[in-house]
């Protein structure tokens, strides 16, 4: 008798920590706009770094890669392929499912590296959550994506200028999308030091805490209203 129930307590710890596994959305900052997001054994990778760029990078086995600029700072589709596996790429507009992950791309434009190019924004739903990626983006003009998404639970906003966004517009854009959280990038490294104190200033977050990581359920948006929250390069 306490054979079974010691096995039945055995398979269901195992399935609880199973589920406490899948119940939690990951996503941790690699360095500029390359961001990994991992549910469950899905994982994302969003405008990975290049080995020809000048901005450090790193590998990891993804799912799913998602290209905003055909820019070596975010096309770096070659540090995540494992074991003769490749990541399912997705690099301009379109509709797309993958794994269960359901994606809209939509075109807008970039000055980044000091020309003129196409930047695909990314709206990204996984289990219920709501997640939009705003690349390389360097006007605050979104008009058809605003029209084709309902609500936004977490925005990824370039914040470095130089092609991108500016710091204060980038917060006001932001918030002009009413997301749950916020997560600014592009900063850091080379680029100009107080481009994330301006952002947390204008959106009165000086305090925010920088985080190894971010880790969430659904659950965990309840109430929240353009939240930042700063996810600390690895």
């Amino acid at each position: 008798m306490w054979f079974g129930f010691f096995l039945f307590m055995t398979i269901c710890a195992r399935f609880f920590k199973f589920y406490v596994i899948i119940a939690h959305m990951i996503i941790t900052h690699q360095g500029l706009e390359f961001f990994k997001v991992q549910f469950g054994d899905t994982v994302l990778a969003f405008n990975p770094i290049s080995k020809d760029s000048k901005f450090k990078n790193s590998r990891f086995f993804a799912d799913v890669a998602l290209i905003s600029a055909n820019h070596p700072d975010f096309n770096g589709v070659e540090n995540l392929s494992y074991s003769g596996k490749d990541p399912f790429v997705i690099s301009g507009p379109g509709e797309y499912e993958v794994k269960g992950v359901f994606i809209k791309g939509f075109a807008t434009k970039s000055n980044y590296g000091g020309k003129e190019r196409i930047n695909t924004v990314y709206s990204v739903t996984l289990e219920g959550m709501s997640l939009f990626f705003l690349g390389a983006i360097g006007e605050p003009d979104i008009k058809e994506a605003k029209e084709a998404i309902d609500g936004i639970d977490i925005l990824f906003v370039p914040i470095g200028g130089n092609g991108v966004l500016e710091p204060s517009a980038a917060y006001k854009f932001a918030v002009s999308l009413e997301p749950k959280i916020i997560i600014p990038m592009h900063y850091g490294g080379d680029l100009d030091k107080n481009t994330l104190k301006v952002f947390l200033k204008e959106a009165g977050a000086e305090g925010a805490e920088h985080l190894d990581k971010l880790t969430l359920k659904k659950k965990d948006l309840e109430g929240k209203e353009a939240e930042v929250m700063v996810i600390k390069s690895v």
